[in-house]
């Protein structure tokens, strides 16, 4: 282990150097060149007028928050003397099961690429070009024959996987199963019990006014909302990352939403980020991806069908398939126990100079991933800043619910923690799910992998995501997935098979996010 100091030196040295190449450093280099002509800065203090200068002028409260993003996506510096795979993720079963995961996918993508005779990548004629750049904003209109391609996996594919990981280290014979998990994760990971959620969660214990709970019609505004409200405009103006985080936890109001998500994410949308996303915009239009194809497929089986967000279709083509050249995400990579995966220029297979990763963003896309960007169209009308928000939210949270990891956001995790509140709250619904064969797990996956996009009504699902990025964790994902079951408990004690629990759970919509979270953490007799 290192000790504290030289762990905070580490820290800050990753950080000078992430940022010392970044457009912001330039600028503020420039601004304060440019300073030293002021009549207020005087050469005996010179250091000290500078900096007081770039405090007045806002820069360094644009540096704060950059530092800010960068420990939140930046792992903890690990021992000098750990191989760099450990950075990615410490455990190596999981990166084994990661590795052979990747392997199945790149191998379905590569076969459906053959089956159907389609390239991965091809240069679009001019023709095509001209007639793509005029439809770029109905691309919903345009019907291409898409009966053949297939989602290259759906969520329950990755449960199954996630079901068979095992530590070999770990004794999990009769004796020492026999006080252990009735779930399907099988994996001994640290969890959280109710008692220590308590203390991690109190912004949202029940004494505490919540955005969700406190501005219903039946409760004053000048009791919780109207104050909130002015709270979270004095944020806005200070322009603090910090303080939106810490505020979003009892809810953002809907008008400050926008501004409060971009600030904590540090997504600025500056005229670099449109000139970004239009550089994205025309590599789309140049070359033809198999993966746009897997794009559009899953738009139209998701979001084109769902009430909430078919209007959105057009914006979700530009973002995704932007998205998917942008080679600014590879950086994640670092953090992420996934590897990006790579293919070969033709007629070089096998040629390892001829690799190129493939997508460039080193993400496939799977059945329900536009389900990540649509409920961000209601909070973001102009495409460039709609990109640069969904992109900070995958590259901070997103990508940990479709890898094999043991980070304590991430989708084993999350299952875990899952499991493991319903089978210590709720012991005689969870032994019953699992003699008829219906257990939990089976339906709350698909919830919990979408950070249930596309199940809540989005009022709610923006409650939801609020909290997300006040404790910067998912965490809270697995909470209301067990909460929705202790809900229904009563129901799913009368169900006899799979299908009938199912049908118990199937429509979401009509519930209220902040209730139930608070109720199960807080009102639950431990």
């Amino acid at each position: 282990m290192m000790d504290e100091g030289t762990e905070l030196s580490l820290t800050i040295a990753q950080i000078v150097q992430r940022l010392k190449g970044t457009h912001l450093h330039s600028q503020i280099e420039r601004q304060a060149k440019e300073c030293l002509h002021r009549p207020e800065i005087k050469l005996e203090s010179v250091k000290e007028d500078v900096r007081n200068f770039l405090k007045v002028s806002g820069w360094e409260r644009k540096l704060q928050n950059a530092v800010y993003r960068e420990l939140h996506v930046q792992l903890p510096p690990s021992h000098p003397a750990a191989p760099p795979e450990h950075a990615k993720e410490p455990l190596a079963y999981m990166r084994k099961a990661q590795a052979s995961w990747e392997k199945r996918i790149l191998k379905s993508l590569n076969s459906m690429c053959t089956e159907l005779g389609v390239p991965l990548a091809r240069k679009r004629p001019a023709v095509e070009q001209k007639e793509l750049t005029n439809k770029w904003n109905e691309m919903g209109t345009d019907e291409p024959d898409l009966s053949r391609f297939r989602p290259v996996y759906a969520p329950k594919d990755f449960l199954e996987v996630l079901i068979s990981l095992r530590n070999p280290n770990h004794d999990s014979s009769e004796e020492a199963s026999a006080k252990s998990h009735w779930g399907l994760i099988q994996v001994p990971l640290h969890d959280r019990g109710i008692p220590q959620m308590r203390e991690a969660y109190s912004e949202l214990s029940l004494t505490t006014g919540q955005l969700g709970i406190d501005d219903h019609t039946h409760v004053p505004p000048d009791l919780f909302e109207s104050e909130h409200i002015r709270i979270g405009k004095k944020v806005v103006s200070e322009q603090d990352s910090a303080a939106a985080q810490q505020y979003s936890r009892q809810g953002c109001p809907t008008g400050l939403r926008a501004d409060l998500w971009a600030l904590i994410l540090n997504s600025t949308n500056e005229p670099e980020d449109v000139m970004h996303y239009e550089q994205l915009k025309a590599g789309v239009i140049h070359h033809d991806l198999l993966v746009d194809n897997l794009i559009y497929k899953d738009v139209k089986l998701t979001a084109s069908n769902d009430d909430y967000y078919f209007v959105f279709e057009d914006f979700l083509y530009q973002v995704l398939l932007c998205f998917s050249r942008d080679t600014a995400v590879l950086e994640h990579f670092s953090y992420n126990s996934a590897t990006p995966p790579k293919s070969y220029i033709q007629g070089k297979v096998g040629i390892e100079e001829f690799a190129v990763v493939y997508p460039p963003n080193g993400v496939i896309p799977f059945h329900g991933f536009s389900m990540y960007v649509a409920p961000l169209c209601f909070l973001y009308n102009e495409p460039s800043k709609l990109y640069s928000v969904f992109r900070e939210m995958y590259v901070r949270y997103f990508f940990r619910l479709h890898s094999v990891s043991s980070s304590t956001s991430g989708i084993v995790s999350l299952c875990l923690q899952f499991e493991r509140l319903l089978q210590t709250h709720l012991p005689q619904l969870f032994y019953h799910l699992r003699e008829i064969g219906a257990q939990p797990l089976r339906i709350a996956f698909k919830w919990m992998v979408r950070a249930f996009s596309g199940y809540l009504s989005t009022d709610q699902l923006l409650l939801l995501w609020d909290r997300i990025l006040g404790y910067d964790s998912l965490e809270i994902v697995a909470v209301l997935a067990a909460a929705v079951f202790a809900f229904r408990a009563e129901n799913l004690m009368e169900v006899t098979s799979l299908a009938s629990a199912e049908a118990v759970l199937a429509d979401l919509s009509t519930l209220k996010v902040m209730p139930l979270i608070q109720i199960f953490l807080f009102a639950t007799v431990i």
